[in-house]
């Protein structure tokens, strides 16, 4: 018998484009080079933040820690063919012939209704669409990761009841909840969209945060048991002078 799939309310179209910097071939271009392309990716930067102020979606820029990547933009529009157009304008520029693409991804910004009241319209309320269509918040510190819900033998969350779940994700809440006003979590649905089934984008203005609430989420079920994780990236937020003093030679 089929279990009951739970609904979701969807919003602005997310992805998340991580570059790593080819830094011999930027030392070795022309200092004119060089500033012919910063000056045009604060530019299109600029641009891209336009969005927030206009309601049209989101933009946010990081520095990533480790060697995984060097920069992370995330860009949040109400359609996937605006997207596509970022990607486009993005590659014109002369600073991406310095640039590789060792990951990137595409997801939605998702509720799920396990937790909603019966009868009432959740898109009428301005707090979910506040939640559906967000502005990136502005913390010191970004961690996102991949992750899937568990499909084997036994513990295959998409076999349990509608009851079950909802009832593990209730508590799976609370241990979010009690991070309010140190985490802000962004939640990005991906199945059919990316390998992954789900995004992960997390905020805070102290990056040990980031470590305190997925452990103790690791003690609980729905993670412990059903939780399937990909990579971790982790970084911080990068003002234009930053950047600039970023691509400093």
């Amino acid at each position: 018998m089929m279990s009951e799939a739970v609904q979701t309310l969807d919003g602005w179209y997310t992805w998340h484009d991580f570059r790593t910097i080819n830094w011999p071939a930027w030392r070795s271009a022309s200092e004119q080079v060089r500033t012919k392309a910063v000056a045009e990716l604060l530019e299109l930067a600029r641009y891209y933040s336009g969005v927030d102020r206009d309601r049209q979606g989101s933009y946010g820029q990081y520095t990533v820690a480790g060697h995984k990547a060097d920069l992370l933009y995330i860009h949040m529009r109400p359609t996937l063919d605006e997207l596509i157009e970022l990607k486009s304008e993005f590659n014109k520029t002369r600073f991406a012939e310095f640039t590789s693409n060792p990951y990137s991804y595409i997801s939605v910004v998702e509720l799920s209704t396990y937790s909603g009241a019966p009868g009432q319209d959740p898109m009428a309320d301005p707090r979910v669409q506040a939640r559906l269509k967000p502005s990136l918040p502005k913390g010191n510190y970004v961690c996102f990761y991949p992750m899937d819900k568990r499909r084997q033998g036994n513990d295959n969350w998409y076999m349990l009841t509608m009851e079950e779940r909802r009832g593990m994700m209730k508590s799976h809440g609370l241990i979010g909840r009690s991070y309010a006003g140190k985490v802000t979590q962004i939640i990005t649905g991906s199945v059919g969209l990316d390998d992954w089934e789900w995004g992960v984008t997390l905020y805070a203005d102290d990056a040990l945060q980031f470590k305190k609430l997925v452990y103790e989420m690791r003690f609980d079920e729905v993670s412990a048991r059903y939780g399937e994780f990909g990579s971790f990236y982790v970084g911080n937020v990068l003002s234009e002078t930053a950047l600039t003093r970023l691509l400093r030679v």
